[in-house]
């Protein structure tokens, strides 16, 4: 599955509506799905199904968070849930790092760096609404001290095994 592949078959209910326009929401609508098939393995393992419930339902409020947030009004209303759903995506960084032993090395870095990408998006998007900057300093962000590349993480999607 690439992110191409993948927005060709997301439902036009979906794709026509004005919130599709938004990178950061289509991004994090794709790694539910890219989620989804990851929580399908972790399950497997019965001491894991917390976690798999936990990283499925953070990694899921991220888009969420960002619809909500997108059909507020502009401003500081739009703003609490753009933050909502940065907190979600750390959150979920933050899962896909407790189960990479279910997951494996090469799944596992890239959840974290396409999780990362997320984060960085919601970092300029929640200022903009704000009017203000965010509680981090306005650098730019990286993950492991490093810029990610984003085609790179939406063109090879490695699955757990």
């Amino acid at each position: 599955m690439t992110f191409d592949s993948w927005k060709e078959s997301v439902p036009e209910a979906i794709t026509a509506d004005s919130l599709w326009k938004m990178k950061a929401y289509r991004l994090a609508l794709f790694v539910s799905d890219v989620c989804w098939r990851d929580v399908k393995n972790i399950v497997q393992e019965r001491t894991m199904r917390s976690l798999a419930d936990q990283l499925y339902r953070s990694v899921g409020s991220v888009s969420v968070n960002i619809a909500e947030g997108y059909s507020r009004g502009m401003g500081k209303d739009r703003a609490r849930f753009y933050e909502y759903a940065l907190g979600s995506a750390r959150e979920s960084r933050d899962w896909y790092y407790k189960a990479r032993f279910m997951l494996g090395e090469e799944v596992t870095e890239h959840r974290l760096s396409l999780m990362s990408e997320v984060i960085k998006l919601l970092l300029t998007m929640t200022p903009q609404q704000r009017g203000e900057q965010i509680r981090e300093p306005a650098e730019t962000y990286a993950a492991n001290g490093e810029q990610l590349d984003l085609d790179a993480l939406l063109e090879s999607i490695p699955f757990p095994e």
